[in-house]
């Protein structure tokens, strides 16, 4: 009988990425093919990202769904990037693949549970 293997997740800053703009996406993804989950920290994403009107996280976050890649996007504070990015990070407490979290610890745990649940 075989051990469960445990689920490969890694930072952005790990695979030494980052989300400044769109380009930086899909090297994300590319990046991203044999993980089980992806961690974003504050440190990785760029101001545009927190400027919805930009586009950039709406972008990353349709790219991640169609890919079906498993995101955990840190932040301390959701309201820090004003009431509608706190209202996205509010839409994706339930998402199955893009959560908004408060630690590493909070992303990893979300991540493993949903490489376990396949």
């Amino acid at each position: 009988m075989n051990a469960p293997q445990t689920p490969t997740i890694r930072t952005a800053q790990e695979l030494g990425l980052k989300l400044h703009d769109m380009t930086d996406i899909n090297d994300l993804i590319g990046a991203s093919f044999d993980l089980d989950g992806l961690i974003l920290t504050e440190a990785d994403l760029s101001p545009q990202f927190f400027q919805l009107h930009s586009g950039l996280a709406g972008e990353a976050f349709q790219k991640f769904t169609n890919y079906r890649v498993h995101v955990a996007v840190v932040l301390s504070d959701f309201t820090a990037y004003g009431e509608r990015f706190a209202e996205l990070a509010h839409e994706h407490a339930a998402h199955h693949l893009i959560r908004f979290v408060h630690s590493e610890a909070e992303a990893r745990a979300w991540l493993e549970r949903a490489a376990e649940s396949g």
